[in-house]
């Protein structure tokens, strides 16, 4: 049974069944005990969390725009600073938070969390990553797979879906050079809470992006969330890692090796692949490049 603390930041949400989201936001602000603000871009999360005249939020939460996440954290912790130069608080333990969607970071958010993390504010950055536009109904981002359908890269007789490749936004952020980033995964919570809590550890910009599937536009049942999850870091679609000071360390390493084809079989948004002519070449492109990914970040944490 949750506790009252934890009852107090963070309610119950409107997010379809089966969705995430709430995961995310519990584990992350429950990981401290020091006082949180929260910026959120606009969002799935956004739009379910803050039903007029309810919320869900019970720590301090600013709406952003969709672009804005990180301009609003770098205004967040400019204010902190006054205030404690002023004497107006007397302690330097907030915890300042940016929630947004892949859309909010990968693409439409870019500019912004770029500068916050190049001036180095002192903030947590959280991507909850489910590939696509999906508060607008599922058009492809920068995250979106290869070969998934989506609004607007719909799979048919001349199209196999997206044809390009999810942008490496973690390889954007490490490049940054900031202390500290890392993936995570709903399905592994107890390396996501830790890597929550060691990121809340550090001072400066840091970076966490965790893999959370989308039951309606990826076309799953409510009850698998987890299990799909899971199953992208078994067939290392979805590796877990850590960049600390721009040192690579592998956080799981699937004991037996799994085919990316089980996890693409779960959803929807592949399913077109497994009736084209072409299909087994498309399964097999992915795996090369989900094989190419793995053993470079192998190659990375050896060092």
């Amino acid at each position: 049974m949750q506790n009252h603390f934890e009852e107090q930041k963070f309610t119950p949400t409107t997010t379809c069944a089966g969705c995430p989201i709430g995961i995310v936001t519990r584990t992350v602000l429950n990981a401290t005990e020091d006082p949180v603000v929260v910026t959120n871009a606009t969002g799935c999360m956004e739009v379910t969390t803050t039903v007029y005249p309810n919320t869900s939020w019970k720590v301090p939460y600013i709406h952003s725009a969709f672009a804005n996440a990180g301009a609003t954290v770098s205004g967040i912790e400019t204010a902190k600073k006054a205030l404690l130069k002023k004497g107006k608080i007397s302690e330097d333990n907030l915890k300042i938070v940016a929630f947004a969607g892949d859309g909010g970071t990968y693409d439409i958010g870019l500019q912004a969390l770029s500068g916050a993390l190049e001036r180095g504010h002192d903030f947590l950055f959280v991507c909850y990553d489910n590939g696509a536009y999906m508060n607008t109904g599922g058009q492809r981002s920068g995250g979106t797979p290869y070969a998934s359908t989506t609004e607007t890269t719909p799979a048919g007789k001349k199209s196999i879906g997206k044809i390009a490749g999810r942008k490496n936004i973690m390889d954007i952020v490490v490049g940054h050079k900031i202390p500290y980033a890392a993936t995570a995964n709903i399905g592994f919570l107890n390396d996501f809470e830790a890597k929550v809590k060691k990121a809340f550890s550090i001072k400066g910009p840091k970076f966490l992006l965790v893999f959370s599937p989308c039951v309606l536009v990826w076309k799953i049942s409510t009850s698998v969330t987890i299990d799909v999850a899971k199953l992208a870091t078994e067939t290392n679609f979805w590796p877990l890692y850590e960049v600390e000071n721009s040192q690579y360390k592998i956080s799981y390493n699937p004991k037996q090796k799994v085919s990316v084809e089980e996890f693409l079989q779960t959803q929807g948004r592949f399913k077109h692949i497994f009736k084209r002519p072409d299909g087994t070449d498309i399964i097999a492109k992915i795996q090369q490049e989900t094989d190419a990914e793995w053993d470079r970040l192998s190659r990375l944490a050896q060092g």
